[in-house]
């Protein structure tokens, strides 16, 4: 039977660094007040001249390039995204025309912070299924684009930033398959407790809804996709979570019970980068050297509508 795996991955982040001494200088708030609540201490912010589509190009190029492929060996170009500006074309066809691709299809999925971890089921999907052969698959945003700089509780989270990767077919996927099952949903009614409305659009949250339902709803359903993938909590050498706030990261992957796995931190240096923070986080460890090829990773992505998607990974 036709299995999946993830080829190789890269990442991209603008140059431009803003501190939390930076931010003070803009609303009321201190270095110690944002990492005893949040854990940030840096996130890196695109310039005007910096679309969505040119973070996500970047991250894609260094994947391809670690995978030592060209653009026309890609059937399939999906982008996890929810601050592209424009809706045609999609940030997807403009990916693929930065790259220089001839006919791949296109496609953008809006499903915010978890938005990775669908895209890369979607790519599996579409793998096994036979409808593509090769898939790039990426999570890039532009939170700055859509923050309110006014208002403290949020401004101190967001950054931008792209990770990728590249999903290919393997004829036998045996008992360790590259990519496995999804476990997916939303809590459709809980909807608004993070948004991204209005016109322009602007980034808002509850957070204190956002953190009990993460923390004492997530973690039975993490440990639920690493049960569908055969794998238990205590066997994964990595956890990867939507790098939102680094009081929710620890509390539940303690919860999850991986306690022999790196557990990625990528929100410190980074923020909230919404869809590009698990790849963003996963492709930083690998090139660090921290992951061994082979060594399987829950990622689990939750966030904007209240959605959430996981699977485990083989690390390329």
């Amino acid at each position: 039977m036709t299995g999946t795996r993830i080829a190789a991955l890269g990442h991209y982040q603008p140059a431009k660094v803003l501190t939390n001494h930076d931010l003070a200088e803009l609303v009321d708030t201190d270095d110690a007040w944002i990492t005893s609540r949040v854990g940030i201490r840096t996130r890196h912010v695109a310039g005007p001249d910096e679309p969505v589509d040119e973070l996500a190009a970047h991250a894609a190029g260094k994947a391809l390039a670690t995978a030592g492929l060209t653009p026309d060996d890609i059937d399939l170009v999906l982008v996890a995204t929810s601050t592209a500006i424009d809706r045609s074309p999609n940030t997807a066809a403009r990916v693929a025309a930065r790259l220089g691709m001839t006919s791949p299809a296109t496609m953008d999925l809006n499903v915010v912070c978890a938005g990775f971890t669908h895209a890369l089921a979607t790519a599996d999907h579409a793998v096994r299924a036979g409808g593509a052969r090769r898939v790039l698959v990426i999570g890039a945003d532009k939170m700055t684009a859509v923050t309110d700089w006014t208002d403290r509780t949020t401004c101190v989270l967001t950054g931008d930033g792209a990770g990728a990767a590249i999903v290919e077919a393997v004829e036998d996927a045996g008992d360790e398959p590259g990519i496995g099952p999804v476990l997916w949903g939303s809590v459709p009614e809980m909807g608004h407790a993070v948004r991204i409305e209005g016109t322009p659009p602007v980034f808002a949250q509850e957070g204190q809804s956002v953190y009990r339902w993460a923390t004492q709803s997530l973690p039975a359903l993490a440990r639920k996709a690493c049960e569908r993938s055969g794998i238990a909590p205590e066997d994964l050498a990595g956890v990867v979570l939507h790098q939102a706030n680094l009081r929710i990261i620890e509390p539940l992957a303690a919860k999850i019970g991986a306690v022999n796995a790196i557990v990625a931190r990528d929100v410190v240096d980074s923020g909230n980068t919404s869809a590009a923070s698990i790849p963003l986080a996963l492709a930083k460890l690998v090139e660090r050297g921290e992951l061994p090829s082979g060594a399987p990773v829950l990622l689990f992505g939750f966030g904007g509508n209240l959605s959430y998607a996981g699977q485990v990974v083989r690390v390329p």
